[in-house]
């Protein structure tokens, strides 16, 4: 395609369907159920990988489809194509009509228009020839190996894709939304003596490439993913038992999504799953402790001008100086458990049914600055990044491992550590919050959030946190 087109040239003059007959085809399939919707989907999408010198990879992909999706009660009928046809949209509103029989008696209020944009219309694929593509990743790899005798191999990656949806409900709304969405990732290993250790950092957002691919935007990031690799080469073995803990700002935010933000999507507290379930209202963390979800943050990785469903998305306050004050909802969590959608119904694509999901999820500041927060540690650990993670949404139980991180002693920093997990459990370690930063950093644009099978882009972010006696596991003797 060497064209950018909208919804209604992708939807209906290239796929050869009338709107009007496939609106009426969507009223007749949810006549009699509380709620649903069709989900039309085009996604033209890229990657490149670089990796030991030279071009290791390179896609394109276009996929497109539709979902249809009827809820009635609790139940839900739904069916999907890759097909875009009339044709395969009856087929599938044959699936739907069966739910309907759970009809609730009331239907659903459908969601309020808005003309709000949140990004720009790009299409990454686009924006920069593949030539000029492979170049790039050429002279990231020569700057790279440049910095340091010490660096043995680097990879770097860019991906980017342009997301077109539309979602027709029975009364004849339709909401448009076109999502760009891009990212760079780089990692540098270096190598000293028999020891190799590894750096990664990446960006990205819901932009075209422009913004990370000048010389000083790349090399930023080689710089960073350079400084963590030689950092990890002098790192000692972790200490283990209980001390405490203080979280950097920014990417650290990601234990916050894990271990608290799950917890507060609607449908987990709806079956009374999650660890945070008949709560609210209830204090469940240290005063100063306000989490909110924003997708309302413009060219942020994880906003949406609207979501999967049609409602336009918003910023939840989760968490307010300490109180649980709101959970994220969908339409059919939020129906049921008479909130209302908060504009977090989200799906990976056509093929997937919504559902709750975070946005941006972050911790606003506090009033203390990094230095003082370090300053009152005597003895414990400095978590700057973290690596994968496992959460038990019913009990609030985590496992971190700190991809880099720092000894604190008598109120320094002091030598990297290798090997340093964070255990603990979610609604307890929000007790054990002594002290928030002033320092609210949003991470760089890299998060991807897993979900009953489904991923979804994501931002998390906080301030510099001070956690009391949080479970360390460490590697020394």
């Amino acid at each position: 395609m060497s064209e950018i087109l909208d919804a209604d040239e992708l939807f209906f003059e290239r796929a050869g369907m009338d709107p009007g007959r496939v609106g009426a085809t969507v009223s007749d399939a949810l006549d009699g159920a509380d709620d649903g919707e069709l989900f039309l989907e085009h996604c033209q999408s890229e990657s490149l990988v670089f990796d030991d010198g030279r071009l290791a990879s390179a896609s394109f992909n276009t996929e497109q489809g539709f979902g249809l999706r009827g809820v009635s009660g609790e139940a839900t009928g739904y069916a999907h194509a890759s097909e875009l046809s009339e044709e395969a949209i009856s087929r599938a509103a044959e699936t739907v009509r069966a739910v309907r029989s759970g009809h609730a008696g009331t239907v659903d209020v459908g969601p309020r228009s808005t003309n709000r944009r949140l990004y720009g219309d790009v299409n990454p694929a686009l924006e920069m020839e593949f030539a000029d593509k492979v170049a790039l990743l050429q002279d990231m790899d020569s700057y790279a190996r440049s910095l340091d005798d010490r660096v043995t191999q680097f990879s770097a990656s860019i991906s980017g894709e342009r997301q077109v949806v539309r979602v027709m409900r029975a009364d004849g709304e339709s909401r448009d939304d076109v999502r760009p969405l891009v990212r760079v990732n780089v990692t540098v290993v270096c190598a000293d003596g028999d020891r190799i250790e590894s750096g990664s950092h990446g960006v990205g957002g819901r932009t075209g490439y422009a913004a990370y691919v000048s010389p000083d935007a790349w090399q930023a990031q080689i710089d960073e993913a350079l400084r963590q690799a030689l950092a990890n080469l002098e790192a000692v073995a972790a200490p283990a038992g209980e001390m405490d803990v203080v979280l950097g700002p920014g990417w650290p935010g990601i234990l916050l999504h894990e271990a608290i933000g799950h917890g507060l999507e609607g449908d987990f507290n709806r079956k009374k799953t999650s660890a945070f379930a008949g709560l609210m209202g209830e204090r469940v963390a240290t005063k100063g402790v306000t989490v909110v979800d924003d997708g309302t943050i413009n060219d942020r990785r994880g906003s949406l001008s609207i979501d999967d469903e049609g409602t336009p998305s918003s910023k939840t306050v989760l968490i307010e100086d300490g109180i649980l004050t709101g959970y994220m909802q969908d339409r059919m969590n939020g129906r049921l458990m008479g909130t209302g959608s908060t504009g977090n119904g989200r799906r990976q694509g056509f093929a997937h049914v919504p559902m709750p999901r975070m946005t941006n999820t972050y911790m606003l500041n506090g009033e203390r600055d990094p230095g003082e927060i370090l300053g009152a540690v005597d003895k414990g650990l400095y978590a700057v990044n973290f690596g994968g993670g496992q959460v038990d949404i019913t009990s609030g139980k985590f496992v971190f491992s700190a991809s880099e991180a720092y000894l604190i002693e008598n109120g320094k920093v002091g030598a990297p550590v290798k090997g340093a997990t964070l255990i603990g459990n979610g609604p307890d370690v929000l007790t054990r919050v002594r002290m928030v930063g002033n320092d609210l950093r949003l991470d760089p644009g890299v998060g991807t959030c897993g979900k009953e099978g489904q991923g979804v882009p994501v931002g998390v972010g906080q301030p510099t946190l001070l956690v009391e006696n949080l479970t360390v596991g460490g590697t020394a003797a």
